[in-house]
């Protein structure tokens, strides 16, 4: 469920502390490292993360199947006439990854998203809310990570699996953004989990930047491996940044941006607003959003061209749709890839998670180049028959 209570200013404030004390240093170094490094064109990589919640209004409240499904074709309908309108440098469409909240599983609601997969126009996966009215365990979430994992793997072919080892993988977002457990005990329970989710086949988590929640971490702007051991609660609050040559442990941490934008003014003085890439009414993208997004630099070190702009919607929110599929987000689109047909020194890439994830893979390995040949580095969309058959003749001559 959505969560109701509003944390006031003060508390926010305290929450946000990891982060605001660690920002300063980061920009320096940042700053230092942007005026010693030599790099070609930059290339930007587009993801969406959409914690894609159909069964719930902006107030928590539950609809009935019905609605939940008329609302999902209306979605759809309206992002294939976005991502057919607006592609990238390698004509791929622009779109989104479905984050679904696997506690409310709907096979009609699925087969919706798969069509829309099928297409090329976003892929799906996994999203859950769990610990609300009382604490999870280790043994319920990995029953239900597995048993959700598969239905999606096996009715649906959704999902994605590697070449050599025909498991399911899928990425997550936390429900209420308490990963680990994270947010003080609430919205979650148990300690261990993202231990269950690399037990289970997580292969990156999106749910960050959090903020201005408890949950949201220190290490910011970063694609990352936790530092802890992953039995531990929140071993996310540290970590190594990916780079080239060191192969991470799964699930790796996915961030978005989280900077400031100091543009607004009271009584003439500058007062920040911190932008975590969220899509919204009251935030809607633009192209000096985009210059922030871009100033976070997150890539993996000693690939700075390849640079991942992760931004993050509720898309079933009713008050940001029109910002998310209407003129807003169109407007956008269309001066962004304007920008780049003029400028030879960046290309825009729209990718899902996957994809993402495939292209930072690629950069760990050290290839470089053209980050649009690794869509499909590493992991495979299960959804692919001729892949699929592909898959068990490789895994057949892996086995012998």
């Amino acid at each position: 469920m959505k969560k109701t209570d509003s944390p006031g200013f003060i508390l926010k404030l305290r929450w946000s502390l990891p982060w605001l004390t660690r920002y300063p240093m980061w920009r320096l170094r940042e700053a230092v490292r942007r005026s010693t490094e030599v790099t070609g064109p930059k290339h930007f990589i587009f993801v969406v993360a959409n914690h894609f919640e159909p069964g719930w209004n902006e107030r928590g409240l539950t609809l009935d199947w019905k609605t939940v499904l008329s609302r999902v074709e209306n979605w759809c309908e309206r992002a294939r006439s976005l991502g057919d309108a607006f592609r990238d440098c390698d004509g791929k469409a622009f779109r989104h990854t479905y984050f679904y909240p696997i506690e409310q599983y709907h096979s009609r609601v699925l087969d919706k998203l798969a069509e829309l997969q099928m297409d090329g126009f976003g892929d799906v996966e996994m999203h859950l809310h769990h610990g609300v009215e009382r604490p999870d365990n280790e043994a319920n979430l990995r029953k239900t990570l597995q048993d959700l994992r598969d239905i999606l793997a096996e009715e649906h072919r959704l999902l994605s699996r590697r070449k050599d080892d025909p498991s399911p993988m899928y990425a997550f977002v936390h429900g209420n953004l308490a990963l680990a457990n994270s947010a003080g005990g609430r919205f979650c329970g148990v300690d261990s989990e993202m231990e269950v989710l690399a037990e289970t086949g997580c292969y990156a988590d999106f749910t960050l930047p959090s903020w201005p929640d408890e949950s949201q971490v220190g290490h910011i702007n970063a694609i990352y491996q936790c530092s802890r051991p992953l039995h531990e609660r929140s071993p996310h609050s540290n970590g190594k940044d990916l780079c080239i040559g060191e192969r991470p442990v799964l699930p790796i941490l996915f961030t978005g941006p989280l900077v400031f934008d100091w543009r607004r003014r009271i009584c003439g003085l500058p007062i920040p607003r911190v932008d975590g890439g969220a899509l919204a009414s009251n935030y809607i993208p633009s192209v000096e959003r985009f210059d922030r997004w871009r100033s976070a630099d997150i890539s993996v070190k000693g690939r700075p061209e390849w640079v991942f702009i992760k931004l993050y919607c509720h898309g079933f929110f009713p008050s940001d749709q029109e910002t998310l599929l209407g003129e807003p987000i169109r407007r956008f689109l269309g001066e962004l890839l304007e920008m780049a047909d003029q400028n030879d020194q960046c290309t825009m890439r729209f990718t899902t998670a996957r994809e993402a994830f495939n292209i930072v893979m690629a950069a760990v390995e050290g290839h470089g180049g053209d980050p649009g040949l690794y869509r499909d580095y590493w992991l495979r969309p299960i959804m692919n028959a001729g892949m699929e058959q592909t898959y068990r003749e490789e895994i057949a001559v892996a086995a012998s």
